[in-house]
Parts: structure tokens; C-alpha cells; sequence
């Protein structure tokens, strides 16, 4: 076995070469200490071991980690003949020389891309493999068995949508049908498309070229094109009758990818006991494009399966965040979905009364698209902050909630973690205040990261005409409402184009950013000010991958009501007012959770514009449709 190492940055990653099936030499890297848990990168078609540089340089300092190069990709050799060298049984040998000599006495943690992942099916479902194998994450690549009966299970018994699903995939499928034509795949690769194959992959998924792809890859993909051809056709059309994995799998589904559709993976839960889904909104070489991303999910499921006995055990399916801890305020609050002992003991300690799920429906795919995910929410204390902050909790996100209030922050924190939160934490800041801002910025991007998601939340009530509204008033409601929101989108904002994997900014508007009323100018304003700022900012960060929403709710019942400031009146009637309008509100009643409900839905769908409540829809749709009626309704003195 030759052993070589290479300075790689920082990092010492060690080289061998190991011999597999028929003796092919394999070229194995290896990052890390060898006494940590394995984790092992297999890369996909057409790429070789490089594709994965980023997220083994992030796992280096958690686990061991390999990754080695696909016969007849990288430095590996190729096998000899062709035809038959590459055929799943041979990679299954591979695959098992190269654990046996890097994890000899302990199973190893297998991610796979593309291809990888393909391969990975197989590993995890024959029964040669127990024992070598002690988790699985797949990643834009299916099992070939599994696919097989999922296209028999459509044809067998059609309707519409089967026929549907079947046909959109056939048609991403446009490459493999390409790959089993004789020799011209080859003479293409090695020709033009090699060639230009860097810059349509810069193009197409706006990648950098820092060492990838090598200069290997004309040779890579014309050898690779056999793994098409030794495989697909034979396991479609006779897939095997018992593909059940023996191992917990991650699933994390790209759902921006080219090439495979997510209805793939409908009927997986059959096949799989132990299941944890994802999805991440990206195209198809996310190892590329989102390392971070990537290296928390396989870090908390690697984690939870070691610290639940290894392959034997692992976390419960569905469970979107096994294995992770929460915290708050430096305190351990439960593990895994955080649905469990943690929600128990806050039960407990008030009284049991726990906010009502905003979910509901939409719980597993919230869970499938934020589990592990950081959240950062402002206004966080109470009212549509509050609920948001929990929404995304239930979901399984890791939360960071930002109020004025710091007892109020804080007491969400605690929620959170009994609802659902792996971790949560609570941030005190005047959201008004651009150098308290700058510093939080920087303080949660040192401690926690940066957030996947921003809910630009926190905002002040202001009624009273426009004669009566002093300069002042008027500066008290644009600091925070418009400059709040334009200090949470600049400064997360450039951390989220900066670090390169997307993420969505939420803003928090109102029906009013639509609707004239002569009792609400300076409120009015304000939230029209930031409707506009996230239809600017969609625009911008759109190419960058990063989704803009504003929400738009009419008539909520929150505490704004009770603190929102009447202008030009004494006290006493200010007093009144406030009583009357949480009256109104609470006889509305419009609970916060549905609007949070929007928020979670704004970022799934990546929604531009969300109006919450009917009177909201109605006023949006009468501001396109028949303006003057609004201008109308706004000469109305309402009575407050």
C-alpha cells in the first residue's frame, strides 16, 4: 500500500493508494485523525475526489475523513476492459478495500453525490456490506433498484399525475439515454465539451473553478460514461425484490436539480425504516455550492448516529434534527427533535401552557427544508416575532431571537427548545440602533454563523393625522420600522452573498404598505417604504440565490395594539384608544401563528409578496385592480 502526504492549505491530508476489486488501485485522501469517527466522501459523475474539498476541510476537525477516487476517475486506475469494469458489484468491492484499510475496526460514514450517492444505495442495501456501514447520507442520486420499481409502480397503475411524474423525469433523464450511444460520448468528452465543460458548469451553477474540476475530467467522464452502461438498463428493468437499507439515511434533495426530480423519493419511506429528509433550495453540485451547508447536516446525523450506538441504532424517521443539542443561556435542554423530554420539563415549568403549533400540514416539509437550519428573528419577544420564532423552532431550525426585551428574548429561547429547537439563543438589540446592529451582526456571524434565514420582524405602532405627527413621531416610527429592516438586510444580507450558499430574507410589512388611511400616515409609510426595499432587494440577490419576501398581515391580534402611540391627544384618551383598538383586534381575533404560517410558507415557495388575512388579499388586490376605491376608503375617519 503507498502512502504519500501533501500539504493542502492548512491542512496535512495524507494520500495511499489501496487495491480493489481486480486489482484496481484506488487513490484514497485522508483528512483528520484516524482515531474519529470515519466519514467517507464518494464522489459522482463526472467529477472525482476534489468535488468534495470543501466540505472534508470543514469535517476535518469533527471526524476522519476520506475520500478516494471512482476506478477510472482522478489518479485511480482504469479497469481493463471497459465494458463490465464498473458495474455495481465491482464498486461494492472498492468500497470495501478502501473502508477495510482506512476504518478497519469501525464502520464508516458514507456521503454520496451524484453517482456517489448510486453507489452508496448499494452499499446500504446488500447485505455484504453490514457491519462496514454505519450511516448513509444520499444526495442527488438514487437508489437504481429503488427507481426501478417506483417507474414499475406508475406504469402498472396510472393517472395522471403517475403519468406526469414519470414522463418529467424521462425528459431530466435526457443524459443517460445520451450516455449509452457508442463512442460518441467519448469523443466528446475528450473533445469540445471537456473543453468547455469548467465554464457551462460556472454558468449553469455558479461555481468557482479553485481547483475544480481537474484536469483529469475529459478522461473521467469518457471512463465514467460506463457506469451508465454496465448499470441503468439492468437494474430499471430488473430492479432487485429487497432493496432495504440496513443503515440509518439521510436523504438531502436538492430541489433546484437538473438532472433528478424530487417526486423520485416519494415512496423511499418503504424501503428505508430509519429516515431523516432534507431539502435544500440549490442545484444539482451542491458539494460545491453549499459545503457549509452540507457539513452541519452530515455533522448532527453522523453525531446522532455515533451517540446512539452506532448502525444498530440512529435517529427516528423523519427526524429532521437527531443527534443535536439545545441550548440556551449555556443550558442543555434536551436532544434530537426536541419534542420530547425538553417540551416535557417546559411543560412543567409553565404550568402547561405552550404556544399552539403554527404548523400544522405543513410540519414535515418545514422539517425536511430547516432542520438544523439557523434562524435569526427581530421583535422576537412577542406577537408575530414570537410566533414566527416558534414556527420555525417546531420546525427544527436552530434560532437566534432578537428583541429590545431581553426577558422576552429570552423566554422565547426557552419555548423554542421545548418545541423543537436543537439550539436557541437570545440577543438583546434596538433594532433603531445601526451601531448596536453592526455589532450584533458581527456577534451572532462569531458565535452561531451566518443565519440561512432572516425574519426582519420588529416593528412600532403609530396612529394620529399627519398635522398631528411631529418630526419626532415621525423619526421614532421610520428608525424602526424602515430602518430596522434596511440595517437587517444590509448587514445579513452581504454575510449571506458573501458566504455563497443562498438563504431568504423576510421583512415584515402590512396590508397598510398598500392601503392610504388618513389615521396611519407615518405607519403607512413606513411599511410601503419596505414593501418596495424587498422587491429592490429581490432583485439584487436574486442571482446570488437568496429569496426576498415581504408579509403583509391586515388585522392580527398582538400586543402592538396595546403599546402603538395615538398622536395629539392627551393621555387619557391615548389610553382609551389603545384599550379600543385591542378590543377590536382581540374581537378579530387573528392569531399571530397564522401569519407565522406564511412566513415559514413565504420561504419554502420563495414568495415575493405575502398578504396575510382576507381584508389584506382584498386591499392588495383592490390596489391593482381599483385604486381610486382605496383612495375612497382612506378620506374615512375611523373611529378610534
Amino acid at each position: 500500500m503507498d502512502r504519500s502526504s501533501v500539504a493542502s492549505g492548512t491542512d496535512r491530508v495524507a494520500e495511499r493508494f489501496v487495491t480493489g476489486a481486480d486489482g484496481v488501485r484506488l487513490c484514497v485522501a485522508e483528512y483528520g485523525d484516524a482515531a474519529l469517527p470515519t466519514v467517507l466522501l464518494l464522489h459522482g459523475y463526472p467529477d472525482s475526489k476534489e468535488v468534495w474539498s470543501g466540505v472534508a476541510a470543514l469535517l476535518a476537525d469533527r471526524f476522519h475523513v476520506v475520500l478516494y477516487d471512482v476506478r477510472g476517475h482522478g489518479r485511480s486506475g482504469v479497469p481493463e476492459p471497459l465494458r463490465g469494469g464498473f458495474a455495481l458489484e465491482k464498486l461494492t468491492e472498492d468500497f470495501l478495500a478502501v473502508a477495510d484499510a482506512v476504518s478497519p475496526d469501525r464502520p464508516v460514514h458514507l456521503v454520496g453525490h451524484d453517482w456517489g450517492s448510486v453507489q452508496g444505495w448499494e452499499f446500504a442495501t446488500v447485505p455484504g456490506t453490514t457491519g462496514r456501514l454505519a450511516s448513509f447520507t444520499s444526495i442527488s442520486g438514487p437508489c437504481l433498484d429503488h427507481f426501478g420499481h417506483w417507474i414499475r409502480r406508475r406504469v402498472r397503475r396510472p393517472t395522471p399525475r403517475r403519468a406526469a411524474q414519470v414522463l418529467g423525469q424521462g425528459a431530466k433523464s435526457w443524459y443517460v439515454y445520451a450516455l449509452h450511444t457508442p463512442v460518441l460520448p467519448e469523443m466528446a468528452w475528450r473533445g469540445v465539451l471537456g473543453r468547455q465543460w469548467p465554464k457551462l458548469l460556472a454558468r449553469a451553477e455558479k461555481l468557482s473553478s479553485d481547483g475544480y474540476p481537474t484536469a483529469s475530467l475529459p478522461q473521467d467522464a469518457a471512463h465514467g460514461a460506463w457506469l451508465y452502461r454496465d448499470n441503468v438498463r439492468q437494474r430499471l428493468g430488473r430492479p432487485r425484490t429487497d432493496p432495504y437499507a440496513h443503515v440509518p439515511v439521510q436523504l438531502i434533495t436538492p430541489t433546484g436539480d437538473a438532472f433528478l426530480s424530487e417526486r423520485l423519493y416519494d415512496d423511499l419511506d418503504h424501503w428505508v425504516p430509519r429516515l431523516t429528509r432534507h431539502t435544500l433550495p440549490a442545484k444539482h453540485w451542491v458539494p460545491r455550492s453549499r459545503p457549509q451547508q452540507l457539513a452541519r447536516w452530515i455533522t448532527g446525523f453522523v453525531t446522532g448516529v455515533e451517540d446512539s450506538g452506532g448502525a444498530g441504532g440512529g435517529p427516528a424517521a423523519g427526524s429532521a434534527t437527531a443527534g443535536l443539542t439545545g441550548t440556551v443561556a449555556g443550558t442543555v435542554a434536551g436532544a434530537g427533535a426536541g419534542a420530547g423530554a425538553g417540551a416535557g420539563a417546559l411543560r412543567a415549568a409553565t404550568s402547561g401552557k405552550l404556544p399552539p403549533s403554527a404548523l400544522g400540514k405543513a410540519l414535515p416539509a418545514a422539517r425536511e427544508r430547516f432542520g438544523g437550519q439557523l434562524v435569526l428573528v427581530t421583535g422576537a419577544a412577542s406577537g408575530i416575532g414570537k410566533a414566527t420564532a416558534l414556527a420555525f423552532a417546531e420546525a427544527g431550525a436552530r434560532l437566534v431571537a432578537v428583541d429590545r426585551d431581553a426577558s422576552g428574548a429570552a423566554q422565547t429561547a426557552e419555548l423554542a427548545l421545548g418545541i423543537g429547537a436543537p439550539e436557541a439563543w437570545p440577543e438583546t438589540v434596538d433594532v433603531s440602533d445601526g451601531p448596536a446592529m453592526e455589532a450584533l451582526a458581527a456577534r451572532t456571524f462569531d458565535r452561531y454563523g451566518v443565519p440561512d434565514v432572516v425574519v426582519n420582524n420588529a416593528g412600532i405602532g403609530l396612529a394620529g393625522s399627519f398635522l398631528d405627527t411631529t418630526p419626532e413621531d415621525w423619526k421614532q416610527v421610520l428608525d424602526v420600522n424602515l430602518w430596522g429592516v434596511i440595517h437587517g438586510c444590509r448587514l445579513y444580507g452581504r454575510q449571506l452573498v458573501e458566504r455563497g450558499e443562498g438563504g431568504h430574507i423576510v421583512n415584515t410589512a402590512s396590508a397598510a404598505a398598500f392601503q392610504p388611511s388618513r389615521a396611519l400616515p407615518a405607519y403607512s409609510t413606513s411599511k410601503a417604504a419596505v414593501l418596495m426595499l424587498s422587491e429592490c432587494l429581490r432583485a439584487e440577490l436574486a442571482p446570488h440565490g437568496i429569496g426576498v419576501s415581504a408579509i403583509c398581515p391586515g388585522l392580527v391580534n398582538t400586543p402592538i395594539t396595546g403599546s402603538a402611540r395615538h398622536t395629539g391627544v392627551s393621555d387619557e384618551e391615548q389610553a382609551r384608544r389603545r384599550a379600543r383598538s385591542a378590543r377590536l383586534y382581540r374581537l378579530r381575533n387573528y392569531p399571530p401563528e397564522k401569519v407565522a404560517l406564511a412566513v415559514v410558507r413565504a420561504v419554502l415557495r420563495d414568495t415575493a409578496v405575502v398578504p396575510v388575512t382576507p381584508e389584506a388579499r382584498g386591499a392588495r388586490l383592490l390596489s391593482r385592480l381599483s385604486p381610486g376605491t382605496l383612495r375612497a376608503f382612506a378620506r374615512i375617519d375611523p373611529p378610534l
